[in-house]
């Protein structure tokens, strides 16, 4: 996995092309190429919050492709359910519409629909040392019915600073408002430097 230009490559350590478009979308203003993971890799996420299973992602991709790599972990977490779905959100149900359906089934008709979109990026060396960690988090409520089109349980996260739902936001309010989009701003200067981008 060699780069094709001058510009420093980072490997997304994710198999998701949604996530690996969002993540490189967020990194723009930043001088890379971005591919994701080598195909067919499967890193088991055996941590107890979201920065361990990003530290093992990230880690691991950076072992074995001896590149930079950036791994995002992240998790819906629902006030009434206990904090649930959490580190499991996207094994909830197979497919998003289930894992939709689950979730709205649990919640019912309560009123107390608060909750919260967590994510944790980590930065590996290539010597898959982890340099840099940053958190994000999203505080909205989950709606009775879903709005938009998109990943996940966007559908049915309405953030009221943004006064729609996550899959009806724009990559710019994404970028702005959303979990993932503060942990990578968070995270761009300390890139920035690490790659002698600055």
């Amino acid at each position: 996995m060699r780069p094709s230009s001058t510009r420093p490559l980072l490997v997304i350590a994710s198999g998701n092309a949604y996530k690996v478009a969002e993540i490189s979308a967020m990194l723009d203003a930043v001088d890379l190429e971005v591919c994701r993971q080598p195909e067919g890799l499967e890193i088991e996420e055996t941590g107890s919050t979201y920065l361990e299973n990003a530290r093992l992602k990230a880690t691991e991709v950076a072992r074995i492709t001896g590149q930079w790599s950036l791994a995002d972990d992240s998790g819906l977490e629902v006030d009434a359910l206990g904090g649930a779905p959490g580190l499991y959100s996207a094994r909830y149900a197979p497919t998003d519409h289930e894992r939709i359906h689950r979730l709205l089934q649990e919640l019912g008709s309560t009123p107390y629909r608060s909750a919260s979109f967590n994510s944790a990026m980590v930065l590996a060396d290539p010597n898959g040392d982890v340099v840099l960690e940053a958190q994000g988090i999203c505080r909205g409520e989950i709606l009775t019915v879903p709005e938009g089109h998109g990943g996940g349980y966007d559908p049915i996260f309405w953030v009221r600073e943004a006064g729609m739902t996550y899959a009806q936001m724009g990559q710019h309010l994404k970028d702005k408002l959303g979990s993932r989009g503060k942990a990578a701003r968070a995270l761009a200067p300390g890139l920035k430097q690490l790659l002698a981008l600055a």
